[in-house]
C-alpha cells in the first residue's frame, strides 16, 4: 500500500496523498505559469478560419474560409491537428475535451493565474466549430481537407492550395468513436462554461445528447465511414468512445441514464476488463475508469456501487503501472524516467498521463482516501538527459526545427508573395536554419526511448507537436504553478533570450509575482449576442491580500478591447488607477470593476503601488 499518486512516470509532479491531509512536493526551478501561458498560445497558432482581434500569436492569419462551401455548409474555424492543415475531428474533440475537464478540476488555479479568459477562449474556439459541424442530430462533419494531398504540400496555412474536401458522418456512414468523443468534448465544455455563460452551458449539452444518442443508435468506425483518415488516426474502436461520452454527460446531468448505461455496458464494452498503461486519442480507458472513480469516491455509486468498484480497480492499476508499483506489469520507460508507449510523438502519453494522475489525485485527496499498489523533477521543462526544454518557448534550450508548416515558413506580413506547394519544400523544408516563427506551447513528439532527440525539421516521429499532447499541459500546469506557490517552492522567471526577427515577444510583468499585494478574481456576469458577434460583461475584483495598506495602485491591463467602468484611465497607455474617491486599499478590502468585449478576458497586473 502506497499513499501517493506520483506521476513517476513521466517526472512531472509528485502528489501525495494522505488519510488525513494531502502535502505536496513539486520540481523547484521550473516557472510552471510561463509554460502555462506558453502552451495557451500554441492553440492560437493552430487555429483555423477568420482570427479575432484578440489573436496574439500575430505571425498567423486567416485560412481556410471557404471551408464546407462546396458541400453547403460553413465549416470555417476550429484547430489544424498538429504541424499540418488537416481539420480532423477525433484529436480535435479529444483537444477539446482535455482542456475543459483542465477547466473543471483546476478552476481556481487557472483563474488564479488570470487565465480563464484565454482557456475558455481556446475551448469555445472548438466548440462553436463542432457547433457548425452538427447541423442535424444525425449528422456530424468530421474532417476538413485530404492528408494524403494536404501531406506531399509544405505551405502556410494562408496560402492552402491543397483540396479543402468536407467529409460528414450520418446513419449511413456511421463513426461512434469520433460521434462519441465530440460528444464528450461538449458535454465537458458545458460543465466548463456553466459559471460564466450558462446559456451557451445548455446550447453545448443539447448537442452533447444528440450526439451520443446518434453514435450508440448508429454503430460504426469513422475510419469505415472515411477511409481518409485511417493513415492518420485509426481509431482501434469505439467502446471506450461511447463510455467515455456517457461518463461526461453522467457529470454533466447527472441524469441516472448515463450513469446507468457505463454500467450495463461495463463488461461488452471493456470498461471494466481493459486493463490500460496508456491514455490517449484513441484509448479513453483510463479517463473513464478515473472519472466513474470520482462517483464512487463521492458516495454517489448507489446500486451500481459493486460495478463501479471494478472501475476504480483499473484507475488504480492504471496509477500503480506509471509508478512502477503495479508488481512487475509496468508501464515501459525511458531510461531517464519517461513514460514511453510510441516512437511517434510519445510526449502526448505521458502529458495525458500526468494529467489523469493530477486528476485521480485530487478525488482521492477528497475522499481521504489512498492508492493500493501491489508491491521527482520535471522530464518534459528541462530535467532530463539532455537538458532540454520539450516545451517550445520555454527556457532556453528548446528545439528550433519544429516540424510545422506555419512555423517553419516566414509569416505573410514579412513574405507576402504566397509560398507555393513545392516551393514549400525546397526553400523552407530543406532549410537548416531554424524555424523563424517560434511556435510558443507546442510540445513536440520527444526523445525516443534512450532518450535521444534529434532536432531536426524531418524528424516529424520527433518534431511534430501536436494539440492532443499540448492540451492536458493546460490544467497540470495550472495545477502546479499552484502547488509551487502553496508550498513556497517558488519559481523562477526564465532569462531573457534572443527572438528570431518578427516573433512576438512577451511583455515581463512588471512587478514580481512573489511581491504582488493583491489578488484579481474574475467572473463573467452576463453575456449576449449581437449580430454574429458575442458579448460577455466581466467583472474583477481587486483585494489586498497583504498586511499593509496600498496606496497610488497603477494597474496594467493588456486585451481590453472593450467599454470599462470602475477605474480611472491614465496618459500611459493600458495604465489604469483606483477612482478618485478610492486612492486607499485597506488590508483585507477590495474593490471591483467591470469591461464588456467579445474576446478573452483581459489580462491585468500590477504596474506599481505604494
Amino acid at each position: 500500500m502506497v499513499n501517493a499518486v506520483a506521476c513517476a512516470c513521466v517526472l512531472v509532479l509528485v502528489i501525495l496523498v494522505g488519510l488525513q491531509e494531502a502535502s505536496y512536493i513539486v520540481a523547484s526551478g521550473f516557472d510552471y505559469a510561463d509554460a502555462f501561458d506558453k502552451s495557451l498560445l500554441f492553440f492560437e497558432a493552430q487555429r483555423s478560419g477568420k482570427l479575432p482581434s484578440t489573436q496574439r500569436v500575430k505571425w498567423r492569419s486567416h485560412s481556410g474560409l471557404s471551408d464546407g462551401f462546396k458541400q453547403g455548409v460553413n465549416l470555417a474555424g476550429g484547430y489544424y491537428d498538429a504541424g499540418d492543415h488537416v481539420k480532423f475531428g477525433l484529436p480535435m474533440a479529444f483537444s477539446v475535451t482535455m482542456l475543459s475537464w483542465g477547466v473543471i478540476e483546476f478552476r481556481r488555479e487557472i483563474t488564479g493565474q488570470d487565465q480563464m479568459g484565454n482557456t475558455l477562449a481556446a475551448i469555445k474556439w472548438g466548440t462553436d466549430y463542432f457547433l457548425k459541424a452538427h447541423p442535424q442530430p444525425n449528422v456530424l462533419w468530421a474532417q476538413v481537407g485530404d492528408g494524403d494531398s494536404d501531406h506531399y504540400c509544405w505551405e502556410r496555412a494562408e496560402d492552402m492550395t491543397t483540396p479543402r474536401t468536407a467529409y460528414k458522418l450520418d446513419t449511413n456512414n456511421p463513426g461512434s468513436d469520433l460521434a462519441g468523443e465530440t460528444a464528450a468534448a461538449l458535454a465537458a465544455a458545458s460543465l466548463a462554461f456553466k459559471p460564466y455563460d450558462s446559456s451557451y452551458s445548455n446550447l453545448l449539452l443539447v448537442h452533447a445528447k444528440q450526439l451520443f444518442s446518434f453514435a450508440d443508435r448508429f454503430r460504426g468506425l469513422s475510419i469505415d465511414s472515411i477511409p481518409n483518415s485511417k493513415k492518420f488516426y485509426a481509431s482501434s474502436g469505439y467502446g471506450d468512445e461511447l463510455l467515455w461520452a456517457a461518463a461526461w454527460l453522467h457529470q454533466a446531468t447527472k441524469e441516472e441514464y448515463y450513469l446507468k448505461y457505463v454500467v450495463d455496458n461495463a463488461v461488452s464494452m471493456g470498461g471494466t476488463g481493459w486493463a490500460v498503461k496508456q491514455f490517449s486519442w484513441d484509448n479513453k480507458y483510463a479517463g473513464v475508469q478515473i472519472l466513474l472513480s470520482k462517483v464512487l469516491l463521492e458516495g454517489n455509486g448507489g446500486a451500481y456501487t459493486s460495478t463501479l468498484k471494478q472501475y476504480q480497480a483499473k484507475a488504480d492499476y492504471f496509477a500503480c503501472a506509471c509508478q512502477q508499483k503495479n508488481d512487475g506489469y509496468n508501464a515501459p520507460m525511458t531510461p531517464g524516467g519517461l513514460l514511453y508507449i510510441n516512437e511517434w510523438n510519445n510526449l502526448q502519453y505521458a502529458a495525458s498521463a500526468a494529467f489523469l494522475h493530477a486528476v485521480y489525485s485530487q478525488y482521492l485527496s477528497a475522499a481521504n482516501a489512498m492508492l493500493k499498489c501491489p508491491d521527482a523533477g520535471d522530464y518534459i521543462l528541462g530535467k532530463n538527459p539532455k537538458s532540454m526544454s520539450y516545451i517550445v518557448g520555454y527556457g532556453q534550450n528548446y528545439p528550433n526545427h519544429v516540424h510545422h508548416r506555419g512555423a517553419s515558413i516566414a509569416s505573410t506580413s514579412v513574405l507576402h508573395s504566397a509560398v507555393g506547394c513545392v516551393q514549400g519544400f525546397e526553400t523552407w523544408y530543406r532549410r537548416t536554419e531554424r524555424n523563424p516563427n517560434i511556435i510558443y506551447g507546442a510540445l513536440v513528439g520527444g526523445p525516443d526511448k534512450n532518450d535521444e532527440f534529434i532536432d531536426t525539421r524531418s524528424n516529424y516521429e520527433q518534431t511534430e507537436p501536436t494539440m492532443t499532447g499540448t492540451a492536458p499541459l493546460i490544467g497540470l500546469f495550472s495545477k502546479l504553478q499552484f502547488l509551487s506557490e502553496k508550498s513556497g517552492a517558488g519559481s523562477y522567471h526564465q532569462p531573457p533570450i534572443s527572438h528570431p526577427k518578427g516573433a512576438p515577444v512577451a511583455t515581463p510583468e512588471p512587478t514580481p509575482r512573489s511581491a504582488i499585494p493583491v489578488e484579481f478574481l474574475h467572473s463573467i456576469t452576463n453575456s449576449w449576442t449581437a449580430g454574429k458577434t458575442n458579448y460577455y460583461r466581466h467583472k474583477v475584483i481587486i483585494k489586498n491580500i497583504s498586511q499593509k495598506k496600498i496606496t497610488n495602485l497603477r494597474l496594467l491591463v493588456e486585451n481590453l478591447s472593450g467599454s470599462s467602468w470602475g477605474l480611472s484611465p491614465t496618459h500611459e497607455k493600458n495604465i489604469y488607477e483606483l477612482p478618485q474617491w478610492l486612492k486607499v486599499l485597506k488590508p483585507g478590502s477590495d474593490c471591483t470593476f467591470v469591461y464588456i468585449q467579445s474576446g478573452p478576458q483581459a489580462k491585468i497586473s500590477v504596474q506599481s503601488y505604494n
